[in-house]
């Protein structure tokens, strides 16, 4: 059984070897091969070769596209590009701090634009490199996401209470970009969709669930009609929003450190595959091999069989090799479900 026979067993809930180890790595990936950051995030050549190589030395079961937004600077958003440091958006010059913009936005063609183009060719050429042998992985930004990258994450904030209207004008607009942007990353060859919605975590649960829940749903939806497995990464703490969350029908679901694992297992049921629970500061980065290797027997007793190995958030950059390893060895010790 491959990389990518396994994860797909894992996903459809069939007989598997050993349990599937899909941590993000994006800092941590491009440290591996000695590439700076800003290069990794707008160049998807040495993306695509920090994925296969670190994929390859730490026995990932997946290699994935994931980076900053594409989508917003491929809409006009202003961003601030950084040697070593992922890029960030200029919020003083959002691209609709004046809403009525909106009106006039016309969705970008991501086989056209420069930043989804790029993961596009990354796709592609993942997939031609992997041979089949691992599952490969694109990425688009949630509804609350891609609108506080747009509008500004502050702006839309007040947005939700003092121009609702518009907020969700907007969450059409960044839902039909998402799916266009999707539907382009399946057919260069991904099979699993991210979601990054990690702003959906700073609202409460009734905003969430009259404005961010609907449209997210309408996403995973689209996903699965497009043919894609879909995966959820929210960061922060999600426990006030599980509940909805356990609605939208995700195939996987990304748990934050902040979350005890157990806590997810009983909002999001026992049939819901998992994704994570590993602190990726204090413990995979700062811990101890023995520290780590007891989380993780932890996080599989406390998530059960239906779960896959990786970090709470990305892997930051600075995590020694051999407490990756023990990611590695204990994915190829640890028993599947035959």
């Amino acid at each position: 059984m491959n990389s990518r026979e396994r994860v797909l067993a894992v996903l459809r809930g069939e007989p598997h070897d050993r349990p599937a180890l899909m941590p993000i790595t994006m800092m941590f990936a491009a440290r591996h091969i000695g590439a700076r950051y800003g290069q990794y995030a707008l160049d998807y050549r040495i993306l695509t070769e920090a994925q296969l190589r670190t994929a390859a030395d730490y026995s990932f079961d997946h290699v994935s596209a994931i980076t900053e937004t594409r989508e917003a600077p491929d809409c006009g958003a202003a961003i601030r590009c950084f040697e070593d440091q992922p890029y960030a958006l200029d919020e003083q010059r959002a691209v609709l701090s004046d809403k009525d913009v909106l009106k006039g936005m016309i969705l970008p063609d991501p086989l056209q634009s420069r930043h989804m183009s790029d993961r596009l060719q990354g796709i592609a050429l993942l997939k031609e490199r992997t041979a089949g042998d691992k599952i490969v992985e694109g990425w688009v930004e949630g509804p609350c996401g891609a609108a506080a990258d747009l509008r500004g994450i502050n702006t839309l904030m007040l947005d939700f209470f003092d121009h609702p209207g518009f907020v969700r004008e907007l969450f059409d607009f960044v839902l039909a970009l998402a799916l266009r942007f999707a539907a382009a990353q399946r057919d260069a060859g991904a099979e699993i969709m991210g979601v990054g919605d990690p702003a959906a975590s700073l609202i409460g649960p009734r905003f969430y669930r009259d404005f961010v829940q609907p449209w997210q749903k309408k996403l995973v939806d689209g996903l699965h009609d497009l043919g894609l497995f879909v995966r959820l990464h929210i960061c922060g703490d999600t426990r006030r929003i599980l509940a909805g969350i356990r609605e939208l029908g995700c195939d996987i679901v990304d748990i934050d450190s902040r979350v005890p694992l157990d806590e997810a297992r009983r909002a999001l049921g026992a049939d819901q595959l998992l994704l994570g629970g590993i602190d990726p500061v204090r413990l995979l980065q700062n811990g101890t091999p023995e520290r780590i290797r007891a989380a993780l027997e932890e996080c599989r007793r406390q998530a059960g069989p239906r779960h896959i190995l990786g970090a709470g958030c990305e892997v930051p950059p600075d995590t020694p090799p051999e407490n990756m390893r023990v990611l590695a060895g204990f994915a190829r010790s640890a028993p599947g479900s035959m």
